[in-house]
């Protein structure tokens, strides 16, 4: 093997292990890819949808979390995060999904997230109102 192919051959494998460690650097970030899908669609509270709707319920999810050990300081008593994360968030979200499809309903609308921090809970309570969408018909009968 001649000197010329040899750099080559170093030249490659240095690009490699280049690569290999500069993409381990960087997490992909896979929430942008996975939108998550509700059995209804959800509105937020300043949202509306673009067809027309009837009220059927207003629906609440809510409770109350301990808090977690990254929240909390033990040593100086001192509270250093609030409110839940993401997952818990997702999770309420869901629950109130699920009642508004239990009772027949194609979106939740005007949906708030509140919570607030005691000296050792996270309590939350997630709204929105349930609505069923009116038939084609019904609107352009009118």
């Amino acid at each position: 093997m001649n000197n010329f192919t040899k750099n080559k051959a170093v030249g490659f494998i240095g690009a490699l292990l280049v690569l290999a460690f500069l993409s381990s650097c960087f997490r992909p970030v896979l929430y942008l890819q996975n939108k998550t899908h509700y059995p209804v669609d959800v509105f937020y509270d300043n949202q509306r949808p673009a067809r027309p709707f009837d009220p059927l319920q207003d629906l609440e999810v809510k409770g109350e979390v301990q808090l977690s050990a990254r929240q909390l300081d033990e040593r100086n008593k001192r509270m250093l995060s609030r409110g839940n994360d993401m997952q818990q968030k997702e999770l309420m979200l869901a629950r109130l999904t699920m009642q508004a499809k239990n009772i027949g309903a194609d979106a939740l609308v005007a949906v708030k997230y509140t919570y607030y921090t005691s000296m050792t809970d996270n309590g939350y309570i997630m709204t929105g109102l349930a609505v069923k969408y009116k038939k084609e018909e019904e609107t352009t009968a009118k």
